[in-house]
């Protein structure tokens, strides 16, 4: 036989052995569809069980629909979402700042809307749901306005949702508000190297005055269900206290400033406690995912739970926390605009009322004066730009625009006083007659004073050292219809996350940021355009009520989870999670 014979017939061999394991397994696998192995089947409870678990698993998904952008998100939206998925829910808001603040001055009562990115974000939201806010009335004139059960309607000019005002003693306050809410936590939780300072007897009053906002939720409540609406730092305790009185109420807490890694948080001598409040909530709503997943560690590290990441969940003392990345954003479109002028009208407004040459360059700053908000930072840029574009002198003039704040603690003293020595520095160095580089301004300014100054700038330096948002560069976006002006954004605000066409800088490198203000006050009207539109598109389409309408979306899935539990008879068990590994478990497997 020829090799190439030899060759052919092992060929032929393997091919029909080939053949023959291949029909062997066919027709095995037809016997295996024709009388399947007999098995245990599940009772109708089971699949009815395991059934609900499925939805109840699609429920909690951190997602949207696809179509999701493409729905225009206004307050009907939002009526729709109650109407349609939550009817007949109660949405109460809590938070320690009042959307109207009423004060004494001279022989009347003045109405003052606080220039705030939380009420500004809140506000429309509460009369889109004709809601009630539950706030501390730390007005000069609050208590005269108020009815006997302390309720006011607002807004004054067309009502449309209830105020009800919280009343704190001034050693409450001293301690809630000043002490462990901004001595304590807010420095806590940015990295702007200010150490924070924790007593016994400010906690003490923290736990207090969260239980008394506690009972006043619970009075405003009209049924056992409805939906709080939590805000921010003020209120850690707040979520757990609900849940004891009122088990079935949805209870979303939105914390608006960074959670620090597990490392820094652990300084905090309650840190267990105030996880453990906030895990009342069912769900708990972060700017970014970065700070969400910050939270998170810091539970696996203090608390014994159970963590599903892949969900966003938490189970913990027998209750499902969802821990999800929302952000937050502004009325759009802002209703205030139209009351305003038209933007070469503002700009003339604001140059006359400072006294500006026409052809002068404006850039501005608008914040609270905080040492949060790189203030000093940005008064180092404009130095370094002058040593090294000396023809900008006489031809930039910046206006910073600071709210006084928390002037009784020590450290924003400081920080006044840092500013205003910096301002006069840089005054009298590159200053002449008639010519001011920096004008400071430490007032209250209303937002509709507010918007003006946006629209009449050229540049807005948002320079946070460390922030949730930043609501300031989206209000300066939405301000400038004229689809002009350019936006510095600190890498470290939230808002550089969305906002990718500004001028992204980081706000500790002077040098950096003196080039970013060259390039800024070099841009030509067509680059403006092109960064500004993208800018508003975002804007509009992730607006706030696209924010509050992904919470109560959120919280429309709870309810209908437990409602299927109620059916089924499912509760926060370990198999209505799946994935789920405690602390105690990932040790063993560890090992």
């Amino acid at each position: 036989m020829t090799d190439y014979s030899a060759a052919l017939l092992w060929v032929l061999i393997i091919a029909s052995l080939g053949f023959s394991a291949f029909a062997v397994f066919f027709s095995l696998s037809r016997h295996r569809r024709a009388h399947p192995p007999i098995v245990a089947r599940p009772s109708g409870e089971d699949v009815a069980a395991e059934a609900a678990r499925k939805v109840i698993r699609e429920f909690e998904k951190n997602a949207q629909s696809v179509d999701s952008a493409l729905v225009t998100w206004s307050p009907e939206t939002l009526r729709k979402i109650l109407a349609d998925d939550l009817p007949d829910a109660q949405v109460i808001v809590v938070s320690n700042r009042e959307p109207y603040i009423h004060n004494t001055k001279g022989d009347g009562i003045e109405l003052l809307v606080p220039a705030s990115g939380l009420v500004s974000a809140l506000e429309p939201i509460t009369r889109a749901c004709a809601g009630t806010w539950i706030a501390y009335g730390g007005g000069s004139a609050d208590r005269e306005t108020v009815d006997k059960d302390d309720r006011v309607q607002v807004p004054p000019d067309n009502p449309s949702y209830t105020l009800r005002r919280v009343w704190l003693t001034e050693e409450e306050y001293q301690g809630y508000y000043l002490g462990f809410a901004n001595e304590g936590l807010w420095p806590l939780c940015h990295i702007a190297f200010t150490r924070p300072i924790f007593r016994q007897s400010d906690w003490e009053a923290y736990e207090a005055v969260n239980r008394k906002f506690a009972d006043t939720v619970v009075a405003e409540a009209r049924n056992e269900r409805p939906i709080v609406l939590v805000q921010d730092y003020h209120f850690a305790l707040l979520p757990r206290m609900i849940r004891e009185r009122l088990p079935e109420a949805i209870v979303i807490t939105f914390w608006h400033i960074p959670w620090p890694n597990s490392e820094v948080y652990s300084i905090c001598p309650w840190r267990e406690r105030i996880l453990e409040g906030l895990l009342g909530s069912s769900i708990i709503g972060f700017h970014t995912q970065f700070h969400a997943n910050n939270f998170t560690e810091s539970v696996d590290r203090f608390l014994e739970s159970r963590i599903e990441r892949a969900d966003a969940a938490i189970s913990y003392g027998g209750q499902t926390t969802l821990v999800h990345a929302y952000p937050i954003s502004i009325e759009w479109p802002a209703e205030l605009l139209a009351k305003l002028p038209d933007v070469e009208d503002c700009r003339a407004r604001l140059r006359e009322r400072f006294s500006l040459k026409p052809d002068v360059k404006l850039g501005v700053g608008v914040e609270r004066l905080d040492y949060t908000k790189g203030i000093l930072d940005r008064f180092q840029a404009l130095d370094e730009l002058f040593k090294r574009y000396p023809e900008w002198i006489g031809k930039l003039v910046f206006l910073q625009i600071a709210a006084p704040s928390r002037g009784t603690l020590p450290a924003y003293q400081l920080l006044h006083d840092e500013c205003h020595r910096y301002a006069e520095e840089l005054n009298e160095r590159y200053g002449s007659e008639g010519y001011k580089p920096v004008i400071m301004v430490a007032e209250h300014h209303s937002q509709e004073q507010v918007y003006e100054i946006y629209r009449g700038a050229d540049i807005c330096m948002v320079t946070s050292l460390h922030d949730g948002m930043n609501l300031v560069a989206k209000e300066f976006v939405a301000a400038r219809d004229d689809e002009q002006g350019v936006l510095m954004l600190s890498t470290f605000a939230g808002a550089s996350r969305e906002l990718l066409e500004a001028l992204i800088v980081n706000p500790y490198d002077a040098a950096m940021m003196s080039e970013a203000l060259l390039q800024a006050l070099t841009m030509t009207p067509d680059e403006q355009r092109e960064r500004m539109r993208p800018m508003r598109e975002i804007v509009r389409n992730n607006n706030v009520y696209r924010w509050a309408g992904s919470m109560l979306l959120d919280a429309a899935r709870l309810r209908k989870r437990g409602d299927l539990d109620k059916v089924t008879g499912a509760g926060a068990t370990p198999s209505a999670i799946d994935n789920v590994i405690s602390i105690a478990e990932r040790k063993r497997m560890a090992i």
